[in-house]
Formats: C-alpha cells, structure tokens, sequence
C-alpha cells in the first residue's frame, strides 16, 4: 500500500473504533475491537478486521450487524474523514489473536512438560 493508502488506513481504524462503540446502538453488536483495516491503493474498498468476545454465535450476530450496519458506517466515514469517495467496507474476523493464544498454550504446555 502507498503512504497514502497507509494513512486513511490508520484514520479509518481510529474512527471506525469510535463508530462501533459510541454510535452503532445495534445489541447484537457485542464487545468489539478493531485489529485492523486494509484499503486498497484506489481508496475504493476497505477491509475492516475485528476481534469480538463471545461465543461463536455471538461472534456470527456481532459480523452480521456490522454488515448490515456498513452503509451507516460508511456514511459516518464519509462524514469524518474528507475524501472524494468513501471506501465499501467489508468487515471479517482477525484470527490472529486466536491463533496466538493457541501458540502461547502449546509452548506454556511443552515448556511445563
């Protein structure tokens, strides 16, 4: 990505993290935080990684209120942030975290072992 890209990038994960916990009033959305956003270097799509605390239900309602909830985050963006067209924006889960924990145990156990 261009430092451009890189910019509205680090801006849009700022605001989005505001959005979804002050604005969004949706009670299927639960705990969630934003981990990390990737535009493409045209600024027309953005994709939006969020960890959420649940289970995996909750964790499928949490995705599915934001995607129905992305044209009023994408007018609030639009509004924040003053750019000639405001990136479609798709949200999907950050495994990392997860995948993470799971290292962090297999090591703790050998280590214990």
């Amino acid at each position: 990505m261009s430092l451009r890209s890189n910019r509205i990038a680090e801006q849009m994960k700022k605001e989005l993290g505001d959005i979804i916990t002050r604005k969004l009033k949706d009670p299927r959305v639960g705990f969630v935080t934003v981990t990390d956003v990737d535009v493409t270097g045209d600024l027309q799509q953005a994709t939006v990684y969020i960890s959420a605390l649940g289970s995996e239900r909750e964790r499928e309602d949490t995705l599915k209120a934001l995607m129905k909830a992305s044209g009023f985050i994408r007018t609030e963006i639009g509004h924040r942030i003053r750019l000639r067209r405001t990136p479609e924006i798709t949200f999907e889960f950050d495994s990392s975290i997860e995948y993470g924990n799971k290292i962090d145990a297999l090591l703790r156990s050998l280590n214990n072992d």
